[in-house]
């Protein structure tokens, strides 16, 4: 059974939730990207985040950066680079106004929570250096809405690089969760030049791990994980190297985890595709 056991107290809400008499809270547009390199030594490593326990969601969990779509991420005179929105749009079965919004908010949140910045002057070239107080200035003013992802672009003449990123997966929260988000994920490798920093006030601690090694320490106990971040270390396993990963090829289908009462007990159902990963519960 590919289920996760959930607290005894959830039971009545797992029953409403089937039986329709609880609504499930929306689900929010969200993106997350897991940035990828080449170590020397340890071989393909990705960038995670634990997330600060007072978060109200996933407290204490490690994550890739990544965050809500904002409305303004949708703004249609950015300077763009790589695939149109159209083909992202078929990519993640979104139309292409969401389309454009999630690749402006994985690049957008990434800067946010890394100083990783997927743009460069021109659609062939790439930032080199986002460390600074000007950069830093740019980042809160993101961070606090008062400038918008493609004003800050514009304001420094940069050019969004859409063919830096590529579609990995398409994740729902639970219905049974509080706090819901419709997540695609994308995976992109480290731009060379840059540095991916502690810069996040969501996040208490960031480390470049294999993805074979995170997984580990998830499947142990270690690290707390969320059903979505274990799967995606898990497949990332598999390649040896950021241009594997790239070259990859993926059918995004939607997993959702639900919940179920089994026996009597409250449960979380994992989808089938991806249940494997995660220690049975």
């Amino acid at each position: 059974m590919n289920g996760l056991k959930l607290p005894a107290e959830l039971r009545e809400q797992v029953e409403g939730i089937l039986d329709g008499s609880v609504q499930p809270a929306p689900a929010r547009h969200a993106a997350t990207v897991v940035v990828l390199r080449d170590h020397e030594r340890h071989g393909l490593q990705a960038f995670m985040l634990r997330r600060v326990a007072s978060m109200a969601f996933a407290p204490g969990a490690y994550v890739f950066p990544g965050g809500s779509v904002d409305p303004r991420d949708g703004e249609a005179d950015l300077a763009w680079s790589g695939p149109a929105p159209s083909e992202w749009g078929t990519a993640f079965n979104a139309d292409e106004t969401l389309a454009r919004e999630l690749v402006c908010a994985a690049v957008r949140e990434t800067f946010e929570e890394t100083l990783v910045l997927l743009a460069g002057p021109t659609g062939e070239t790439v930032v080199d250096d986002t460390r600074g107080e000007d950069w830093e200035a740019d980042r809160q003013a993101l961070l606090d809405r008062s400038l918008s992802f493609g004003g800050f672009l514009d304001r420094r003449g940069l050019v969004l690089r859409s063919d830096l990123l590529r579609p990995w997966a398409h994740w729902v929260t639970p219905a049974i969760e509080p706090k819901r988000y419709d997540t695609r994920f994308f995976v992109a490798g480290m731009p060379e030049g840059q540095r991916a920093r502690d810069v996040s006030t969501e996040a208490d601690r960031v480390a470049w791990v294999r993805p074979a090694e995170a997984a580990e320490r998830a499947r142990a106990g270690e690290w707390f994980m969320l059903p979505p971040t274990l799967a995606t270390l898990a497949e990332l396993a598999e390649f040896e190297t950021v241009a594997g990963v790239l070259a990859a090829s993926r059918d995004i289908v939607v997993q959702e985890p639900h919940a179920e009462i089994i026996d009597g007990e409250p449960y979380l159902v994992l989808p089938e595709e991806s249940a494997h990963h995660y220690p049975r519960g």
